[in-house]
């Protein structure tokens, strides 16, 4: 295999798409739209073999950064996501301008007891003070404030797990917009694990994704046909400029190298 073919990073996904559109199981869905759906994909990505932004169709990095720092700052304020014109979240938004008890509020100041707990923080300590732990997990679900969130979250757990140095998070997600949201979620994860290297002194490692309901919906199937007809790119390289802090990170620290996507393809939010 040459160098350039190992850098393709679209091959996992789209496998998982080609198998979701072929033997997909038609299904009603709680929008109205209906869906093809498959149980149980999984992808792996080696992130030392370039980043995961999808080439088949272009990817709006700045928003996939914006909304990861959203969440780790602990903000749930959609507001700030529009300061810096992302709107991504607005389909989901609460009369208070909120997402509800979504994921910043989860990660940050979760409190289910009475007590509150940041998960970020007992995460990275906890990888700091025994990189071979196996607890080393974070949850956004809450069962019972789940009414609470405009949007439950479909990102649901993610774990972290350090071997011979390097740093990968598998993530389960509990259902999948394998079209629209699952390209934005596999660079989003990806760039968590980057910043946790860098924040607890490892290497990049992988990131493994797990979909329990996986699903492409009926009005996303001629541009799902579409992105498999194209030829997939080498992926772009990430860079990260020098921060000492979680709380010091802007979307000026991320550069991506060497990004050639084929144009984007436009297709309805199913709400």
């Amino acid at each position: 295999m040459s160098d350039t073919e190992t850098l393709i990073q679209d091959r996992p996904y789209l496998a998982v798409l080609q198998h979701t559109i072929a033997a997909g199981h038609p299904s009603p869905d709680r929008t109205g739209t209906g869906t093809l759906r498959t149980f149980g994909a999984h992808m792996r990505f080696d992130l030392t073999q370039g980043f995961p932004l999808l080439t088949t169709k272009r990817i709006f990095f700045r928003a996939v950064v914006e909304e990861l720092l959203w969440f780790l700052r602990g903000s749930v304020n959609v507001r700030e996501l529009h300061a810096k014109n992302i709107t991504i979240w607005d389909e989901w938004i609460l009369p208070d301008y909120t997402i509800g008890h979504g994921y910043g509020l989860l990660w940050r100041h979760w409190n289910s007891t009475g007590e509150e707990v940041d998960q970020i923080k007992n995460l990275i300590d906890g990888i700091k003070a025994d990189p071979n732990g196996r607890r080393h997990i974070v949850t956004a679900w809450d069962a019972g404030r789940i009414k609470q969130a405009a949007l439950p979250p479909c990102h649901s757990f993610w774990q972290v797990v350090v071997i011979d140095g390097r740093l990968s998070i598998q993530l389960h997600q509990r259902s999948g917009d394998l079209f629209l949201g699952i390209p934005f979620n596999i660079a989003s994860y990806a760039l968590l694990v980057h910043i946790l290297s860098k924040l607890t002194g490892h290497e990049p490692g992988e990131l493994v994704v797990n979909i329990a309901d996986a699903h492409i919906y009926q009005n996303h199937r001629e541009q799902v046909h579409t992105q498999l007809s194209r030829v997939p790119r080498p992926s772009p390289m990430l860079t990260i400029a020098p921060f000492e802090r979680l709380e010091d990170l802007t979307s000026e620290h991320f550069q991506i190298h060497d990004y050639n996507p084929h144009p984007s393809i436009p297709a309805p939010v199913a709400v």
